[in-house]
């Protein structure tokens, strides 16, 4: 059975997000965990926190077996961008794009 849980509209690159998720797809939980604990990343904690609420959610439904699961998917979609402008010599300006993201993980109990 697959289980997600879905983080939107978090302010951080989606280039920057997909460096971890790309690292813990395929692993089980707590080599996933572990992993993420030790990263010296922004999203970091952030995508930990979110694989923790996935296996909250899987814990909720009552018919998984919560040991067995593993990160079947986890990825980054890019959110929406702030386009702030930052002042440039000669009366000119240039665009600043804050971008954000959408990162899903899709966990599942069967190899």
């Amino acid at each position: 059975m697959q289980v997600r849980a879905r983080l939107r509209h978090y302010r951080v690159a989606p280039r920057k997000a997909r460096l971890l998720t790309d690292m813990i797809s395929g692993m089980d939980i707590a080599r996933a965990i572990d992993t993420l604990r030790f990263a010296r990343k922004k999203s970091a904690p952030v995508i930990m926190k979110l694989l923790q609420s996935a296996v909250a959610n899987a814990d909720q439904q009552g018919n998984v077996d919560v040991d067995a699961l593993y990160v079947r998917q986890a990825f980054v979609d890019e959110g929406p961008t702030l386009r702030r402008f930052r002042p440039r010599a000669m009366g000119r300006a240039t665009r600043i794009r804050k971008r954000s993201s959408h990162i899903t993980v899709v966990l599942d109990d069967e190899r």
